[in-house]
């Protein structure tokens, strides 16, 4: 590097691909001064031996049926330029081929209510085959109750990935602002997490000891 620039290029490339990778969910907290910092050192993997988590790329590049080029112009796959958000019929198609049903999450971005989709494949130099997904939501329009809609791993997929898929994504609902998390699943991790029966049925898990406020869309 041969200026103050082409550091700070670098830094800022870094630490974008370590935040697109996973920085947050997989770094340890630690207060310093009154700020919460993320310390990455030694932080245990969020992802099981032999399998990898990662969130659902929900932009991408649309299917070349879709695509019209202009004349005298070339996109590269991974020019910022192509990156467009996906059409909910194509996001996580490499799932639905996996045998996952993606009806689900496909619909909650359609109703601008997802706030989180995870996947699990094989972590090896394919990254596949995909062997589960979890998927979250919006349960009030304040964004403070979230709801767990999916859970699923392919037979035969050791316990630990599904059990990895909720906590990653409790972790991650959490940190979106949820003051608590509901779900009609009823599984052993959640239970290891500190999930108990609701009132109203299924399951629920407060974040923090601060009731959710009033939802003013509830009665409309």
């Amino acid at each position: 590097m041969t200026s103050a620039d082409e550091w700070a290029a670098e830094v800022l490339s870094s630490l974008a691909e370590e935040l697109a990778t996973g920085l947050v969910s997989r770094s340890r907290r630690k207060i310093r001064d009154g700020y919460v910092v993320l310390d990455a050192h030694d932080a245990p993997d969020v992802s099981p031996a032999g399998f990898h988590l990662s969130p659902v790329p929900l932009i991408g590049v649309p299917s070349l049926r879709r695509r019209r080029r202009r004349r005298g112009t070339h996109v590269t796959w991974g020019a910022p330029e192509a990156l467009v958000p996906l059409p909910a019929s194509e996001t996580g198609s490499w799932l639905a081929k996996a045998g996952i049903d993606v009806s689900v999450p496909r619909r909650l971005i359609a109703e601008d209510r997802l706030v989180c989709w995870l996947q699990a494949y094989v972590d090896n130099a394919r990254g596949h085959p995909y062997v589960g997904h979890a998927v979250a939501s919006w349960e009030d329009t304040r964004h403070t109750i979230a709801r767990l809609d999916a859970v699923h791993t392919q037979p035969g997929v050791p316990t630990e990935v599904r059990g990895a898929l909720v906590r990653l994504a409790v972790r991650m609902v959490t940190e979106d602002g949820a003051l608590r998390v509901v779900t009609a699943i009823d599984i052993p991790e959640l239970h290891e997490l500190g999930f108990r029966p609701a009132n109203e049925g299924g399951l629920t898990s407060d974040t923090i000891d601060t009731e959710p406020p009033p939802d003013p869309g509830a009665g409309a």
